[in-house]
C-alpha cells in the first residue's frame, strides 16, 4: 500500500506543519495514521456460524503537556478533519510551556514480513478447512458434542508523524487459529481448547499436521476433563507448566510493572525499584523484539523502537515498562511500550511478550519434589486487582501430585494468591522456558492488544486453592 499520508488531500509537507504547529509548546505528541483489514470465519456446531472482513482507516492527533494530553481522531483523512482534531487538541496547552522531548531513535530492523496473510488461502478454502476440521474430530471420537473452530487474520499499516517531520512506519500482519471441543458422557459435559498463530501469513499453521495436531489437543484436553475429579480445596505446593499458564505471571504481576501505575502508585509494585520482590531465581522479561511473535513490534505506537526490558532480575525490581508520557514523567527511558489498540485510542503502556526466563532445574525434578500438590497445566479466565496484587486464576486443566507423580485430573481448580507474594513462594525454576503459541489478548481501560506469554515450569509451595471437594 502507498503511504498513508497520501491518502490525505493535502500535501505531505502541509500535514507535517499543520502537526508541529498543535505540538508546539507540548512535551510531546504525534499524528498516529493507520489503515487496516481483518477477516474472521468461525464454523460452531456443523455450520459456518459467523463470518466478518472489515476495512478501517483514520487518524489519532495527540499533544502531551505534562500530565495531561489532547487527542482528538477521525476516519475522515482530509485537510478540514486535520484542522478541526488540531483545534481541539491545541487547547491541552492553554496557560503551558513545554520543552519538547527528542524523537525516538529510528530502527532499521524487521521483525516479520508485510505480506498480507488475509487472501490466501481464500475466502472458499478456509471455509471448507474449517468443516473439515469440524467432521474430523466428531469422527475421532463419539463423545464429541460440539466443535467450535475459527481462523482469523488482520494486516495493519501504521504511520507516526513527529513534530520534527520525522515518519515511522510499520506494517503488522497477524494470525491466529482456535479450536474449541465440548465432549459428553451422559448427562457430563466438559470442553477443552487449543489455539496457535503469529505475526506471519498462514503457512504452516493450516497444514494438514498442524490443524490435526491442534485439533487432537483440544480434544485430548476435554477427554482430560471429562474423567477428572472435583479439585479439592485448600493450601497446597502447585506447580505450574511451562508455556500459557504464564498468563498468571502477565496477569499477577506484568500489569503491576507497567509505568502508569507506578508513577500513580496505584501498583503493588510502587515505590520498590531495587528491592527483592520476588524469590531469588526469578527473572522477568518483556521483550517485543522476537520474530514473528504476537506480542512482538518493530516500533510501537509513538514510533519507538520495541526492546528486551528486563523488569526483575534475580527477584529484584529493576525495571518497568514505559511509553514516552510516563517515562518522561517519571525521569525514565521510554522502553517500547507505548501501545495502542488503533487511531481511536491514546497510547498506554503495555506489554508486548512478558514471559520468566529459566532456570536449572529438569521438570521431572520439579514434579518429583512434590508429596502433595496440584499440577497446573492450562489456564483459563481470572482476574486481577492491580492496586492490591490479589488475584484469582481458573485452571482449565490440572493433575493432582502425590508422592511426585502426577495422578488423577481435576476440575475446578481455582489457584488464589496475591501477585508479590507469590513471587516469593517460587521455590524452583525449570530449565524449559517456553513461550505460549501465539493466542494471547490482553485488555487495559477498554483496549485490546495482541500479547505474548512464557515461562518455564516452576514450583510454588503453600498456594491457595480453591475447589468444591474438602
Amino acid at each position: 500500500m502507498n503511504s498513508l499520508i497520501g491518502q490525505f488531500d493535502i500535501s505531505d509537507d502541509r500535514i507535517k506543519q499543520i502537526v508541529a504547529d498543535t505540538i508546539k509548546g507540548a512535551d510531546d505528541g504525534e499524528l498516529f495514521l493507520e489503515y487496516s483489514e481483518s477477516e474472521a470465519l468461525m464454523f460452531d456446531n456443523g455450520r459456518l456460524k459467523t463470518a466478518n472482513f472489515n476495512t478501517d482507516q483514520g487518524f489519532g492527533l495527540r499533544a502531551v503537556a505534562g500530565e495531561a494530553s489532547g487527542y482528538a481522531h477521525s476516519s475522515d483523512l482530509s485537510e478540514a478533519s486535520l484542522l478541526r482534531a488540531a483545534e481541539a487538541v491545541s487547547t491541552v496547552k492553554g496557560g503551558y510551556s513545554g520543552t519538547l522531548a527528542a524523537a525516538p531513535a529510528r530502527t532499521n530492523r524487521h521483525l516479520y514480513g508485510d505480506e498480507n496473510p488475509i487472501p490466501s488461502p481464500s475466502f472458499e478454502a478456509k471455509g471448507k478447512l474449517l468443516q473439515e476440521i469440524d467432521a474430523w474430530l466428531r469422527a475421532e471420537d463419539p463423545r464429541v458434542r460440539q466443535v467450535t473452530a475459527s481462523i482469523a487474520a488482520s494486516w495493519q499499516h501504521v504511520e507516526i508523524v513527529r513534530a520534527d517531520g520525522q515518519v515511522v512506519r510499520d506494517i503488522r500482519p497477524l494470525v491466529r487459529v482456535n479450536i474449541s471441543v465440548v465432549v459428553g458422557d451422559g448427562d457430563r459435559q466438559e470442553s477443552g481448547s487449543y489455539g496457535m498463530g503469529g505475526r506471519k501469513a498462514f503457512g504452516d499453521f493450516l497444514i494438514e499436521d498442524s490443524w490435526k495436531h491442534a485439533a487432537s489437543e483440544a480434544l485430548r484436553q476435554a477427554l482430560v476433563n471429562l474423567a477428572a475429579i472435583p479439585a479439592p480445596a485448600g493450601t497446597f505446593d502447585i506447580v505450574l507448566s511451562s508455556g500459557w499458564p504464564g498468563v498468571m505471571l502477565h496477569e499477577a504481576v506484568g500489569h503491576g510493572l507497567e509505568g502508569d501505575f507506578n508513577r500513580k502508585k496505584t501498583s503493588a509494585f510502587a515505590g520498590l525499584m531495587g528491592q527483592q520482590v520476588a524469590a531469588k531465581g526469578v527473572t522477568v522479561v518483556d521483550d517485543g523484539t522476537i520474530p514473528e511473535r504476537r506480542g512482538s513490534l518493530t516500533v510501537d505506537d509513538e514510533g519507538t523502537p520495541s526492546a528486551r526490558n528486563v523488569l526483575i532480575e534475580d527477584g529484584k525490581l529493576v525495571g518497568y515498562m514505559q511509553d514516552r508520557q510516563n517515562a518522561r514523567l517519571m525521569g525514565m527511558k521510554a522502553t517500547g511500550n507505548g501501545r495502542r489498540e488503533g487511531y481511536a485510542h491514546q497510547p498506554m503502556p503495555r506489554m508486548t511478550n512478558t514471559y520468566m526466563t529459566s532456570g536449572d532445574m529438569e521438570p521431572d525434578e520439579i514434579i518429583a519434589s512434590v508429596k502433595n500438590g496440584i499440577y497446573a497445566v492450562s489456564f483459563g479466565g481470572g482476574q486481577v486487582d492491580i492496586t492490591s496484587g490479589k488475584f484469582v486464576f481458573g485452571c482449565t486443566e490440572a493433575y493432582m501430585i502425590e508422592n511426585g507423580k502426577v495422578t488423577q485430573p481435576i476440575k475446578g481448580a481455582m489457584l488464589i494468591g496475591n501477585g508479590p507474594d507469590a513471587m516469593h513462594r517460587v521455590t524452583m525454576v525449570g530449565n524449559d522456558m517456553k513461550l505460549d503459541n501465539g493466542i494471547g489478548m490482553c485488555g487495559k481501560a477498554g483496549q485490546g492488544v495482541p500479547v505474548g506469554v512464557g515461562q518455564p515450569h516452576l514450583r510454588m509451595n503453600q498456594m491457595t486453592v480453591g475447589g468444591t471437594r474438602v
